[in-house]
């Protein structure tokens, strides 16, 4: 059996058994519950719990893959712990991961039964102080923007947000309360500089918060049309109970 190597003992290239994912990204500091029902994946997971706990979480590029190969999964994904695994008498196993670095693959040492990558860590680049500052502020007040169309996002979540000083982490903690696509998530994580995230995150956002408060106004002037409707139907209900009571009376 192929052990992982401990973080501690990392260099330059780890084996870790690989996860893949669909529908969903994974980023650094992110925690989320994940189902897991396939064969070669349950292995996955078996193979981490019997060692470090420690695995690669890489999306398939295309979720209706059942038996993804390698040219199927994004050679860009998170090293993730396993924080928590529950089995059930029947369907999938929930576990719960924290993200915890960037991770490139190398190449696959194996693929059965169950995927088995070399990886590598993806460091972010060093960008100017002065910039950063500038960009985190910026995207902090756009977050802002966001939640305030999304009832979804807890309004403490703006309070954590504004307390976070590391621009990459800043921005990897946003976009796992963004909706966003699958395609434009996987673009983020493989950003190393945490500026350019920054800004292209912001960017997505800008563009959410626009489409939010069009369907807004869509909605206003459904429900304006529909009450208007509502109160024709019944003002004619009421001028017809008027005339046939009139009508009996004669």
């Amino acid at each position: 059996m192929l052990l992982s190597m401990k973080s501690d003992d990392r260099g330059v290239g780890y084996r870790l058994p690989l996860l893949p994912l669909r529908d969903i990204i994974v980023f650094p500091h992110m925690v989320v519950p994940l189902f897991v029902g396939r064969d070669k994946s349950l292995s996955a997971l078996e193979e981490a719990m019997a060692g470090d706990k420690q695995l690669l979480l890489a999306a398939q590029r295309r979720a209706k893959t059942d038996d993804p190969n390698q040219e199927d999964i994004f050679s860009i994904g998170t090293v993730g712990h396993i924080i928590q695994l529950l089995r059930f008498p029947k369907g999938p196993v929930k576990v719960l991961v924290e993200g915890r670095s960037r991770a490139r693959i190398r190449s696959f040492a194996q693929s059965e039964p169950f995927f088995v990558c070399d990886v590598e860590d993806v460091a972010e680049t060093d960008d100017d102080a002065s910039e950063i500052a500038a960009v985190m502020r910026s995207v902090q007040d756009v977050f802002e923007d966001y939640v305030k169309l999304n009832t979804r996002i807890p309004p403490e979540m703006l309070v954590s947000v504004r307390t976070i000083d590391e621009p990459g982490r800043l921005a990897d903690t946003i976009v796992a309360h963004v909706a966003l696509k699958l395609k434009d998530k996987q673009e983020l994580l493989e950003t190393p500089s945490p500026s350019r995230r920054l800004e292209r995150l912001g960017e997505l956002m800008q563009g959410e918060i626009e489409i939010r408060q069009v369907e807004k106004k869509l909605r206003s002037r459904v429900k304006k049309q529909m009450e208007k409707q509502q109160k024709e139907f019944y003002l004619n209900e009421q001028m017809q109970a008027i005339q046939k009571e009139l009508g009996g009376e004669r």
